[in-house]
């Protein structure tokens, strides 16, 4: 599945970005989480299911990831260019009647492209609560610091939690200074201009995930959401088979 052929689109900027895609019918763009890449939501995500169901599946790798350029310079992290970004996709793959999901990350670039005028007769916000949609603070956490770490050639001790994160970065090929620009680009979208969004929607989360009451938060919020819990926690819900079936039943099979 990870063999699928690299495909290139220039964002609204010129910068080009990566995408894949996998079967073919109804089209469902499908954002990928913070530190990975597009190839994650096939294998173990629920990507394949899907387009094995009839669907087009269009999997971006996001700015600053995978095989997405990954620019060191700042002013090519811009607030919100990761919705940019969506919103050039959209646009250079000519849809009109699609569908848009994200996990994580890209659930939170799924409302901010919803939020920005973007029409997908349906829409997938998994992994994700209203807390950090919501907050104005910079975002990041431990992300920020482990990546700092990184960039400064900083150890971090062994067996910590911050010590596994980074190993994971690597493994994953992350580029630590991209990623930290990324940290940057994050709008927040307040709850008064979520309660205007009227798209049907699919709040998705793991009933261990540390996001859980804000992620039901945030399906109150909006006002044509349904909510589900899947087994798992922020990582391990995106591979559980549930996640996959809630998606089908949202979605439906294509006609």
């Amino acid at each position: 599945m990870t063999g699928l052929s690299v495909r290139r689109f220039p964002s609204h900027d010129g910068l080009e970005l990566a995408y894949r895609e996998l079967g073919t019918g109804r089209p469902l763009v499908l954002l990928h989480g913070f530190t990975a890449h597009g190839p994650q939501l096939i294998d173990p995500g629920p990507a394949g299911t899907i387009a094995e169901r009839g669907y087009r599946v269009i999997l971006p790798d996001l700015r600053g990831h995978g095989d997405s350029a990954r620019p060191h310079d700042p002013v090519s992290y811009p607030p919100d260019v990761l919705a940019d970004d969506g919103l050039a996709l959209i646009e250079w793959l000519g849809l009109d009647d699609y569908d848009l999901g994200g996990y994580s990350l890209g659930a939170r670039i799924v409302l901010r492209v919803l939020v920005r005028g973007a029409q997908p007769a349906r829409a997938i916000v998994a992994g994700q609560g209203l807390t950090a949609i919501s907050r104005a603070s910079r975002q990041g956490g431990r992300y920020r610091r482990v990546l700092t770490a990184l960039v400064n050639g900083h150890a971090l001790a062994p067996g910590s939690a911050d010590a596994e994160q980074a190993h994971w970065i690597t493994q994953l090929g992350g580029d630590p200074q991209a990623l930290l620009h990324v940290l940057d680009t994050h709008v927040p979208t307040s709850e008064a201009a979520l309660s205007r969004l009227t798209t049907p929607t699919l709040v998705a989360v793991g009933d261990e995930d540390h996001a859980s009451a804000s992620a039901e938060a945030l399906a109150a919020t909006l006002p044509n959401a349904r909510f589900t819990k899947v087994p798992g926690n922020h990582f391990t819900a995106l591979t559980s088979p549930e996640l996959a079936a809630a998606i089908m039943a949202f979605l439906g099979r294509p006609s």
